[in-house]
């Protein structure tokens, strides 16, 4: 604990329960380091001599031809060419700057898989209240002693001077992407052999920890509210999801909803947590995995390893590109690496290790969380023997719009040992882009009564 910070402990922990609070809070002064030699969400403002660029307030310019938030995103660096690229021939030479799980897609698809390198650009940015918040959270956010609830912190990263694997994991669960966002996306599970089926899927997220019009005392315990409607294919079309994501999980497990459109009934769905298996994604996927890791991190130790350089991939506009194909991107083994990007960006690597008594299918995990943004880029995931079986890699890009910058949900979930893999947020095909054009609709949108009305049209 920071001694600056005791007293404030003991007058938390009276009202508490001491057993219950731990503190993460800084001091004034270490607090100030947001405005100095850090960014204001707490990234490194500084370069690294040579490949990484100081941060300069990010991508907040919106490029020609984009002229409204739904269309397409314009690629504003198109022009950029291929600096180097790695492959299962050379990245070896690489190693130090790649993750185990990268390495092992090397090993697993050596004639295929690769990654092109480009020019690092730190485009992450956002606005300037949610600076403003992640300044005033740093002095007053708390975190109690199972991991599982973050308090006093509102609109903004929670422990944007993370100490901790708990205080890193926490400030990717809570991160910036908006504030309400609608959009269609598809998704498929690839088989060994390439083959492959379509779904789509219509979602709507509020963040209402990013409300900026509400306080702490208003979000109602509420992280996020999520609505997703299955559009194709015809036999699913019309099955729904509702979801209230709380903030304090130790308070309240995450409720939802599911809407059998064959049965046109509501019905809650109280197993969405963990290692359930997700519908549609033939196995390889499970729920806390979603956006590479949600929900409660009640079954984990989580360790800081520390931030090192690595490859990413970052800036991924080409992989939304509307004049693309889904068959040129979903290729067997992997999508393609043509129309993919990476970058080498600062990452915090953080280690999940299941606890003795709880279950899990993974027994250990690995997450890179970029530093600029604190979300989450890739991820190691090993069984309970400890054998890497799994990688998940994200491909981010700047909502430029808003500004944000995630991957919008286009992440890739490959099965080491089986040779499959299952994409998200495919929006290729789609003929809207996502959309942050439409005000925050609220609690009375996303309820069980407006699901059933949704698939009864």
């Amino acid at each position: 604990m920071r001694s600056s910070q005791l007293a404030a402990f003991i007058l938390a922990a009276l009202f508490s329960g001491f057993s219950s609070v731990t503190w993460a809070a800084v001091s004034a002064q270490e607090a100030e380091r947001l405005n100095t030699e850090l960014t204001p969400l707490g990234a490194e403002r500084a370069g690294n001599g040579s490949d990484i660029p100081a941060w300069q307030g990010g991508l907040t310019e919106v490029p020609a031809g984009y002229n409204k938030s739904g269309q397409h995103h314009v690629d504003p660096f198109a022009d950029d060419a291929v600096i180097s690229r790695i492959t299962a021939a050379n990245y070896q030479q690489y190693a130090e700057f790649l993750t185990a799980g990268q390495q092992a897609l090397f090993e697993r698809y050596p004639s295929t898989f690769s990654m092109p390198i480009y020019q690092t650009r730190r485009t992450a940015s956002a606005p300037q209240w949610v600076y403003d918040n992640t300044y005033q959270n740093a002095l007053t956010g708390t975190i109690d002693s199972t991991g599982s609830a973050i308090s006093n912190v509102y609109g903004g990263i929670p422990f944007p001077l993370a100490e901790s694997g708990i205080e890193a994991i926490w400030n990717h669960i809570a991160r910036w992407r908006g504030v309400y966002i609608k959009y269609r996306a598809a998704e498929a599970a690839v088989q060994n052999n390439g083959r492959y089926s379509l779904s789509s899927n219509a979602v709507e997220v509020e963040f209402n920890y990013y409300r900026p019009d509400k306080t702490q005392a208003d979000l109602e315990n509420i992280l996020f509210y999520l609505m997703a409607e299955v559009r194709t294919p015809t036999r699913l079309a019309g099955n729904s999801l509702l979801v209230h994501e709380p903030l304090n999980q130790a308070q309240q497990a995450r409720q939802a909803w599911a809407y059998n459109a064959g049965q046109r009934r509501v019905r809650r769905a109280p197993d969405l947590g963990f290692d359930t298996p997700i519908p549609g994604t033939d196995g390889l996927v499970v729920a806390d995995e979603g956006d590479l890791f949600n929900g409660s991190p009640e079954r984990y130790q989580w360790r800081l390893i520390g931030k090192q350089e690595k490859y990413i991939a970052y800036n991924n506009f080409r992989l939304a590109d509307p004049q693309l194909s889904y068959k040129e991107v979903l290729q067997t083994g992997h999508i393609n690496p043509e129309f993919t990007r990476y970058e080498k960006h600062r990452v915090w690597v953080v280690e999940a290790q299941l606890k003795d008594n709880e279950r899990h299918i993974y027994g250990k995990r690995r997450f890179y969380l970029d530093e600029d943004t604190w979300g989450i880029v890739a991820a190691d995931l090993y069984d309970g023997k400890g054998e890497l079986w799994r990688v998940t890699l994200s491909y981010p890009r700047t909502f430029y719009e808003v500004p944000a910058t995630w991957s919008g949900g286009l992440n890739v979930f490959h099965d080491l040992q089986s040779g499959r893999y299952h994409v998200q947020g495919l929006v290729n095909d789609e003929t809207t882009g996502p959309d942050y054009s439409h005000r925050p609709p609220g609690a009375r949108k996303f309820t069980p009564a407006e699901l059933r009305r949704r698939g009864k049209r």
